[in-house]
């Protein structure tokens, strides 16, 4: 966020700080300036505006302040045994204080008699009531302090408590900056229709009351308050990419449906459309028609066809005249795709052609030939599409897989092929839940194919333990018999690619003892793997050679092997949901029933079950996206990590869905009035984003 100047001024310059103390702040809390003290939240707040009875305390009390007499003082132990022990008493109960350090200090202050308020964290030792290392303040009978909000309490580190710089340093520190601001400094951003719509504070009060409220309803009011502004900003600000991007981008015009997609539809179509396929499909005809430049994410769970929907719309484009390419994230895949197109194609007049790290000088030229003369229709490839050998006579449409695999800037390399941008369309087969989707790629068109191909057979998934490890491989050998093929998938290792290796060997050793040639052969596929092994290994598989592929995860994405009908995930607990998703999408792909079967330890955490069971209990990708978002939030979701869009101080996509859903259709009608934002009613936002305008969308894509 920005403001005006004073919240700019460096850290080091606020009272109490200094350059020693700022370098920590830098390093430990990312506090550079006055702005990011003020953002730095409170994590939770102590109510000490209330006097609790002993007699009313209870196992499930916090943090408690209570006002009595001490009855009595005592110190046992020796050495590291010593203790320092006071009982005091409100007339209600008695409870005890206990020190185990600083202790003579305490000896000398406290005495029988003294009146006392003291106030911490309360426990039960052997039945009896206790508070060890408490606050405590000897009550003046002329003078009782008195606090008028609750004490807030602020995150810290070792080192920052090291210099004095704890939780309560932090809250000194931000009390003294409050005292240097005015509603100047924090001037209003929302609309006055919006405040009275929602009944929310202004900006000012709404930081003052998240940081010390009164009490609990005012600092409800500055959560709901500020939680909209940042929900609301964000989604102002991807619907205005959106909207001048819709407006002033120029788009190739395909003004009709054309001769190949007709021909294909009617003559040569191998099943009927599912109802999600026709309408994206309607989607991306209505978007290519427009006069500007398509550019829409299309998300499907794995199956449900969205190689299809991506070679119709590759023939419209063939039909108005355009060509299309179709990049695909690992050579393999590529070489599926293409495969599949020519059989689908057959004997429709359309040029294909493909272009890889692996293409021989031969191929690349005849290829490259075709593709610049304008006689390839479809070419599809690898990265190798973007390098600048690769000529297009008028590309029109751009169909990137799996997205997240390919950099902006790799990305940005195709649209630069054509003087007017081709169309673009980006696929991705990891579901990805609707408040994360509105949050992460609110400026892309959003499409989603949440329906699978009619006779298509459900994936069973069971959960068994390692003990139960002879059925499982009796389960294999039993499907392997009936002609099918297995994976059988260790998990990664992020801190030791060495480690990763030795678990796979000797998983593979171990495979090879239940499965010993010659009559099962087995595939190996690991990170370490030069890539032209990697790639023989995996064809073997793809070509039925071996029955077993024992690897690492990345076949996550990249193998098509219809005959695979059992996919076992090793240490499955070790795996996001979304990944072991992926991977059981790598089998059910053919005609015949498939399995997944989850390995685990005994032993697992909370998440790991929670996992597991979702993944036993449903083949919904969206189900389990929406599960995966609510076990790990949205930080830790594929792809997401780097988007600024999320980094939210207060807000939670997960948990704040509503005010998301209230933000973004608010920030739809503002657009709507006024895309410029020059009424007067919405001056304050639009001096806002002015001096907050070197953010963007992460997620554009042109």
């Amino acid at each position: 966020m920005s403001f005006t100047s004073i919240l700019k001024n460096p850290i080091e310059y606020l009272k109490g700080v200094g350059p020693q103390r700022a370098d920590l702040l830098k390093k430990e809390a990312g506090i550079f300036t006055f702005e990011d003290l003020l953002n730095y939240f409170p994590y939770r707040h102590i109510d000490r505006t209330k006097v609790a009875r002993i007699a009313d305390i209870h196992p499930d009390s916090d943090y408690v302040l209570v006002s009595g007499k001490v009855i009595s003082v005592e110190e046992l132990g020796e050495k590291r045994s010593r203790r320092f022990v006071v009982s005091m008493s409100d007339g209600s109960g008695i409870m005890e204080l206990v020190w185990f350090q600083g202790i003579n200090w305490v000896n000398k202050i406290l005495h029988t008699g003294t009146p006392l308020r003291v106030f911490g964290k309360v426990g039960f030792f052997m039945n009896s009531l206790q508070m060890a290392h408490p606050e405590f303040e000897i009550i003046n009978t002329t003078h009782t302090p008195t606090r008028d909000f609750l004490e807030p309490v602020y995150p810290s580190t070792e080192k920052l408590k090291a210099r004095q710089l704890g939780g309560r340093n932090i809250a000194q520190l931000t009390y003294a900056l409050l005292q240097l601001l005015s509603e100047k400094d924090l001037p209003e951003n929302l609309p006055l229709t919006i405040l009275e719509k929602y009944k929310l504070k202004n900006r000012f009060e709404s930081y003052k009351n998240i940081h010390f409220p009164s009490n609990q309803g005012e600092w409800q009011d500055a959560v709901t308050r500020l939680k909209y502004e940042e929900l609301f900003i964000s989604q102002l600000r991807l619907g205005l990419v959106r909207f001048q991007r819709n407006t002033f981008s120029k788009g190739l015009i395909f003004e009709k449906s054309g001769d190949f997609l007709n021909d294909f539809y009617h003559h040569h179509l191998p099943f009927e459309l599912t109802n999600a396929q026709k309408r994206v499909l309607k989607e991306i005809r209505r978007d290519m028609g427009s006069g500007r430049q398509m550019n829409r994410l299309l998300q499907g769970d794995v199956g449900s066809g969205k190689t299809m929907v991506a070679l119709l719309s590759m023939l419209i484009a063939a039909g108005n005249g355009y060509q299309s390419c179709f990049m695909a994230p690992t050579e393999i895949l590529a070489r599926q795709h293409y495969d599949n197109l020519k059989t689908m194609l057959g004997n429709l007049n359309i040029e294909i052609g493909i272009i890889t790290g692996s293409s021989s000088a031969k191929e690349k030229r005849e290829v490259l030939a075709k593709c610049a003369d304008g006689i390839l229709h479809i070419i599809i490839g690898t990265h190798a599409l973007i390098e600048d050998t690769v000529q297009f006579k008028n590309l029109g449409l751009a169909i990137i897989d799996e997205q997240h695999r390919f950099g902006v800037e790799q990305r940005a390399k195709l649209w630069k092929k054509n003087t007017v941008p081709p169309h673009i369309l980006v696929m991705t087969a990891t579901p990805i839940p609707r408040t994360l989707a509105l949050t992460a790629y609110g400026d892309l068109e959003y499409s989603i194919m949440d329906e699978m191909p009619a006779g298509r057979i459900p994936i069973t998934t069971v959960h068994r333990m390692e003990y139960r490890r002879p059925d499982v491989m009796g389960f294999v050998r039993s499907e392997i018999d009936k002609g099918r093929q297995v994976y059988i998938i260790y998990p990664l290792i992020e801190e030791s690619a060495k480690l990763d290796f030795e678990n796979l060997m000797k998983g593979y050793e171990d495979v090879k003892a239940y499965f010993p040639e010659p009559k099962y052969y087995i595939s190996v596929v690991h990170g370490r793997q030069k890539k032209d092994m990697k790639t023989i290994n995996m064809s073997r598989f793809v070509e039925g050679d071996t029955q077993i592929m024992v690897s690492t995860t990345v076949i996550e994405v990249g193998v098509n092997v219809p005959n695979a009908s059992v996919m076992v995930i090793e240490n499955s607990e070790k795996f996001g949901l979304t990944q072991l998703h992926q991977l059981r999408g790598r089998v059910g792909r053919g005609s015949e029933k498939s399995y997944c079967i989850l390995m685990s330890k005994v032993k697992m955490t909370p998440d790991a079950k929670a996992r597991i069971k979702i993944m036993c209990e449903t083949n919904d990708g969206f189900k389990i996206a929406e599960k995966d978002l609510e076990i790990r939030g949205p930080g830790d979701i594929e792809g997401t990590r780097q988007s600024g869009e999320l980094n939210f101080k207060l807000a939670n996509i997960v948990e704040d869905r509503a005010i998301l859903e209230q933000a973004r259709h608010d920030a739809e009608n503002i657009i709507k009035q006024d895309n410029t934002l020059s009424g007067a009613a919405y001056t304050g936002l639009r001096m806002f984003l002015q001096s907050d305008g070197k953010r963007t969308g992460w997620s554009k894509i042109s």
